[in-house]
């Protein structure tokens, strides 16, 4: 049935299994459903090929094709359709997730081969990624901004401390506990679990460290070491729940502050990721160093955030100078 929509085992977010797969044999309903469930472990990525897929399956549904019809042929017309409709890097994307999934049916014996690797997409590289990047003067701007009297204010600049000191992704900002910030020895780290499942530790800079503590100490939640570290505030109120702060909180948060501040510009969580990669690299630090810091497989994803161009160990941490 068009649009079925079944959980997965793990996750709150269902798979909408579209009529090309529900018209095909159960093994192919089967692999489609492992496929998001056990191949695609982030939330994000999980949607965005669910969005992608969803769309080729109901293009090849007007034109009454089955799946163990399609051939390359049909996927070339389909590459051209999208092509004049969406962006080279979300044609790349796009076909990214069909390959893996036909992949995966042939890995599995629904299919005998994959049309859509024999399906050429135009190249597409970028020396230099979008997501704007703040200036060392705009990021002291930002942290003189916040209301050190307000446990609401001490949160809000420590969340954005975590992403712009470890160069830390939004999900792994707010997913973090108040035990993962901690004391190895005679230096505090901060551990966060990242995209792919990866766990790393990273030295704390000591204005981070600053920032932490103070907060922990206006929340008095130095003692709850298993509940959310950055947690939701009740309306206007100023008193934190229990609740970890969502992604989508602190974008909007992240609105409302870089305004406050009197910041102009198209900022959004990212550019703390960007922000501190550029600096740590303008003062001195390494890329292979940043790309550690940073938790990428690939030295060239580490690069996309390097914005000197666009401005003409713990001692490595210290070289981000706000």
């Amino acid at each position: 049935m068009e649009g079925q929509v079944l959980p997965l085992p793990s996750s709150s977010t269902g798979v909408v299994l579209p009529a090309l797969i529900a018209d095909a044999p159960d093994q192919a309903q089967r692999a489609f459903m492992e496929f998001f469930a056990a191949t695609i472990p982030n939330a994000n990525t999980r949607a965005a090929y669910m969005r992608d897929i969803l769309r080729f399956a109901r293009w090849c549904d007007e034109r009454g094709f089955r799946l163990e019809h399609v051939t390359s042929i049909h996927v070339a017309a389909y590459r051209e359709e999208v092509s004049r409709e969406l962006s080279a890097p979300s044609v790349k994307r796009h076909f990214s997730a069909l390959r893996m999934l036909f992949s995966f049916f042939v890995e599995k014996g629904v299919l005998d081969r994959n049309p859509v690797r024999e399906v050429k997409t135009a190249r597409f590289s970028r020396p230099e990624g979008k997501t704007p990047a703040f200036t060392p003067e705009e990021m002291h701007q930002l942290f003189e901004s916040f209301d050190a009297s307000s446990v609401v204010g001490l949160r809000d600049r420590a969340l954005i401390g975590v992403m712009a000191f470890t160069f830390a992704r939004v999900e792994a900002a707010v997913s973090l506990r108040v035990k993962d910030f901690m004391t190895l020895g005679r230096r505090a780290v901060i551990r966060l679990n990242e995209k792919g499942g990866k766990e790393r530790e990273i030295p704390c800079h000591h204005t981070l460290v600053e920032y932490l503590d103070a907060y922990i100490e206006a929340a008095g939640i130095g003692d709850q070491k298993n509940l959310p570290l950055f947690r939701s505030a009740v309306g206007r109120t100023g008193k934190l729940t229990q609740r970890a702060v969502s992604r989508t909180d602190a974008y909007a948060m992240i609105q409302r502050r870089v305004e406050a501040a009197g910041l102009k510009g198209q900022f959004s969580c990212h550019s703390f990721r960007a922000t501190g990669i550029t600096t740590y690299l303008e003062n001195g630090g390494t890329l292979e160093m940043a790309q550690w810091i940073a938790g990428h497989a690939d030295s060239r994803t580490t690069k996309l955030y390097d914005r000197r161009n666009q401005r003409a160990s713990l001692d490595d941490i210290e070289r981000i100078r706000f």
